[in-house]
């Protein structure tokens, strides 16, 4: 018997990629269960497959920078509960540190579809019945015909997981102009945000501001305390870009808005800005 459950959840995080660098990524999980019926004539409640599933996701990717901890151009560094992450990219070094649960380590050379649906099934061993011989799981990236951009940010002022330096998302993005959807400008931005780290202003710090990393020169260095505990990154300034504000979904629809009304006051703009699948906000100037 096969149980399943569609859009079981969206995982939000950020990853590094030895040819593109740091990327975010937004993915939807559809999760089959291979069993026999209990003695509820279920193979697995429908609502016990949410708490277990999500909260092994939620608990160990989600919110998370995956990391492929087998790739050879990757150093893993613990300093107390702290983990640093040395990885070189053909857009140059990252270096991340923060709290270790920030982290999803993935004994793989590279992250990709498969080896996050590894990590998953790692995190769920022991966690589900006798009866369940068998978890299958599928990610996939919201189909869309429109234009999308892969960024990743951290949000200090944030209470939960949010507040980790380096998660993102894969978001579609829709401006019009005076009422008319603007392919033109979508494409734009899409192509300007494309794999990009977007940093607060207020965030930047200076090198020597930094306790746990050593950033190369041309580097943006950004730092700052959460509840979570101290947060660094550092990275080429080629990978970012430096926001005055922060970089909640609002705030970055708003910036967009404001950006294009300032080049050109004589016209309307409206921006649907996506946080991921299915969120996000909506800014007029």
């Amino acid at each position: 018997m096969i149980l399943f459950v569609r859009d079981l959840t969206v995982i939000d995080f950020s990853y590094l990629c030895a040819e593109r660098g740091l990327l975010g990524e937004s993915l939807i999980v559809d999760v089959e269960l291979h069993g026999d019926l209990d003695q509820t004539s279920m193979v697995f409640d429908f609502g016990l497959v949410k708490k277990v599933i999500k909260k092994a996701i939620d608990s160990s990717i989600d919110h998370a920078l995956a990391v492929p901890a087998a790739y050879q151009g990757c150093t893993l560094s613990e300093l107390g509960e702290q983990q640093r992450v040395h990885f070189t990219s053909a857009r140059g070094t990252i270096q991340v540190a923060g709290p270790a649960q920030a982290f999803a380590l993935l004994q793989a050379e590279q992250v990709n579809l498969q080896s996050v649906e590894q990590f998953i099934l790692q995190q769920l061993a022991g966690k589900l019945p006798d009866n369940v011989q068998e978890v299958r799981l599928t990610l996939r990236p919201e189909a869309s015909q429109g234009f999308y951009y892969q960024y990743s940010h951290g949000l200090k002022k944030h209470d939960g997981n949010c507040q980790r330096i380096a998660h993102g998302h894969r978001s579609t993005i829709q401006i019009y102009q005076d009422g008319m959807l603007s392919p033109r400008l979508n494409k734009f931005w899409a192509d300007r945000w494309q794999d990009i780290y977007l940093i607060t202003e207020q965030d930047l710090c200076q090198p020597a501001d930094l306790q746990q990393l050593q950033p190369l020169p041309g580097d943006l260095c950004s730092r700052y305390q959460a509840g979570q505990g101290a947060f660094e990154i550092c990275l080429p300034a080629s990978h970012c870009e430096v926001v005055p504000c922060d970089t909640t979904v609002e705030c970055l629809a708003d910036y967009i808005a404001g950006v294009l009304k300032a080049l050109d006051t004589a016209h309307q703009y409206k921006v649907v800005a996506y946080e991921g699948v299915g969120k996000g906000a909506i800014a007029v100037r």
